[in-house]
C-alpha cells in the first residue's frame, strides 16, 4: 500500500579472487573483506570466488554477529565459489549450473573445473516491509573472457546469460522483488549484457543510481570518498567513476589485459527489479578503489559494488513484464543466435575433428592387432617392428583413442547445448516478431 514504509536496503557484492596457492595474500585479504563487512554492516552481501570452504567457515564465524543467515553453494570440482550473507532470514535456496562452461583441456583457464553457476536464494525483509515482500536473490558469475579481441568462449558465455536470464525469468514469479549480482564478465554495451537485461527487464543499479560515489579507500563509513550527481544516469568522467571494477591501479590486476582500456573495464554488476506490487529505485552507487583501509593492499583484483536501494510497496501491482516493448529487443536475441551459431558450427568442426582421430587411431590398433596375430599364426617372417617400438605405439594408439574419444564426446554434447539454446532463441525471436 502506499502507506507502508520503505524499506532501505544496502547491497555488498565483490568477487574475492580467493582461489587457494595461487591467488596472492588470499587469506589476508579474507580476513580484511570479513572486517570490513562487519563494521559496516550491509543487509545483503553477495561474494563471488570464494573456492575455499575454510575462507567461507571463517568468515561465517567472524560476520555471524551482524549476518545471521547465510549459505554456500556448491558445484564443480572445486566449488561455484559463490556465498550470501543476510541480515534477513532466508527462506529457501537452489543451485543451476551452466550447460556449458568452457573447456577441460584448457587447464590454465580453469573455468570448466568450477562449474560456473547462478545460486538463487529467497530470502523475506522483516519489519521494513510489514512482513511483506520476499526477494529472489541470484548471484552468479559467467565464464570469463580472457582475450577480447580472439574470445573462443563468446559463445558458451551468451549460452550462460540465456540461461541465467531464463532462470531469472521461470523462478522469480513468486518473488516481488528481484536482485541479482555478480561478475558477469561482460562489458555493459556487449550483446550478453543487453540480452539478460532485455530478457528479464533487470536494471543496472549503476544506470539508475541517483547519486555515485568513489571509495579512495576501503568501504564505505571511511574517508576518501567523492560524490557526484550525473546530469543523467550512469554519466560519468574518469577512473572508476565510470563504474568500473577491474582497474588498472589496483596492484593484483594483469595490466597487459587491460591496455585496451586505460580507465578499467566494468564486469561486476547489481541489477534489479520489482515484479509485482513493488517499486524499486537505487538512491546509490559506490565502488572501491585503492587498498583497504590502512593496508598497502586491496581487498580483491576487482573493486567492490555497494548499493543502496529504496523499495516501496505501490497500490497496483506492476506484473512480471519484460523489456520486450523495446524494439530492438528482437535485435539483440538476433545477434546472440548469431554468435550461437557461430559457436555451432566451430563446434561441428571440432566433433568432426576429433571423431576423425579417434576412427585413425582406432585403425593403427587394428592394423597392429592383425600384424601380432598373423606374427602368432607364423604367418610372417618375424616381427615386423622392434618389440619396444610396437609395444609404445600401441600404447600411443590407445592413448589418442581414449583422448580423441573422451574429447568427441564433449563436444557432440557441446553441439547439442548449442544447438538447443539456438533453437530456444529462435522460437523467442518469432514470439517477439509476433507481439503486436
Amino acid at each position: 500500500m502506499e502507506g507502508d514504509p520503505t524499506l532501505r536496503l544496502r547491497v555488498f557484492d565483490l568477487n574475492c579472487w580467493a582461489i587457494r596457492y595461487l591467488s596472492k595474500r588470499r587469506q589476508e585479504r579474507v580476513q580484511l573483506i570479513g572486517d570490513a563487512l562487519r563494521r559496516d554492516g550491509f543487509d545483503l552481501v553477495l561474494l563471488q570466488e570464494v573456492w575455499s570452504e575454510r575462507d567461507y567457515s571463517d568468515l561465517k564465524v567472524k560476520l555471524g554477529g551482524c549476518y545471521p543467515f547465510s549459505h554456500y553453494f556448491r558445484s564443480g570440482v572445486i566449488g561455484s565459489g559463490l556465498c550470501v550473507f543476510s541480515r534477513f532470514p532466508i527462506l529457501d535456496t537452489l543451485l543451476y549450473q551452466y550447460s556449458l562452461n568452457g573447456y577441460p583441456y584448457m587447464l590454465q583457464h580453469g573455468d570448466w573445473f568450477c562449474g560456473k553457476s547462478v545460486g538463487l536464494l529467497r530470502s523475506r525483509a522483516g519489519g521494513g516491509m510489514g512482513g511483506h515482500g520476499p526477494f529472489a536473490l541470484p548471484s552468479c558469475q559467467l565464464h570469463a573472457e580472457y582475450c577480447r579481441e580472439k574470445d573462443a568462449y563468446l559463445p558458451h558465455r551468451l549460452v550462460q546469460a540465456w540461461e541465467l536470464a531464463q532462470f531469472i525469468r521461470h523462478t522469480s514469479k513468486a518473488a516481488d522483488v528481484v536482485l541479482l549480482g555478480g561478475d558477469l564478465n561482460m562489458h555493459p554495451e556487449d550483446v550478453g549484457i543487453r540480452l539478460l537485461r532485455g530478457w528479464t527487464g533487470l536494471r543496472d543499479a549503476f544506470a539508475e543510481a541517483t547519486r555515485f560515489e568513489v571509495s579512495g579507500e576501503g568501504v564505505s563509513g571511511v574517508p576518501g570518498y567523492t560524490g557526484r550527481t550525473p546530469t543523467h544516469p550512469g554519466a560519468c568522467s574518469q577512473g572508476c567513476e565510470d563504474g568500473c571494477t577491474l582497474v588498472p591501479n589496483n596492484c593484483f590486476t594483469v595490466k597487459s589485459e587491460l591496455l585496451p582500456f586505460p580507465l578499467g573495464i566494468r564486469i561486476d554488476y547489481i541489477l534489479y527489479k520489482a515484479v509485482s506490487g513493488f517499486t524499486v529505485k537505487c538512491e546509490e552507487l559506490k565502488t572501491t578503489t585503492g587498498t583497504a583501509p590502512g593496508m598497502d593492499i586491496p581487498f580483491s583484483d576487482h573493486e567492490a559494488v555497494m548499493a543502496t536501494l529504496h523499495i516501496r510497496r505501490q497500490g497496483q501491482a506492476a506484473g512480471d513484464t519484460l523489456a520486450t516493448a523495446e524494439p530492438t529487443l528482437a535485435d539483440v536475441v538476433t545477434e546472440a543466435r548469431t554468435e550461437v551459431g557461430v559457436g555451432l558450427r566451430a563446434a561441428q568442426r571440432q566433433r568432426y575433428s576429433t571423431g576423425r582421430m579417434a576412427v585413425l587411431a582406432l585403425l593403427l590398433l587394428l592394423l597392429q592387432a592383425a600384424a601380432a596375430l598373423g606374427a602368432l599364426a607364423g604367418l610372417a617372417a618375424g616381427q615386423p617392428f622392434p618389440k619396444l617400438s610396437f609395444s609404445l605405439l600401441a600404447f600411443l594408439a590407445i592413448g589418442i583413442l581414449l583422448l580423441a574419444t573422451g574429447l568427441h564426446l564433449f563436444h557432440t554434447m557441446e553441439v547439442k547445448m548449442l544447438q538447443g539454446t539456438e533453437e530456444q532463441m529462435r522460437m523467442a525471436l518469432r514470439a517477439l516478431q509476433e507481439r503486436p
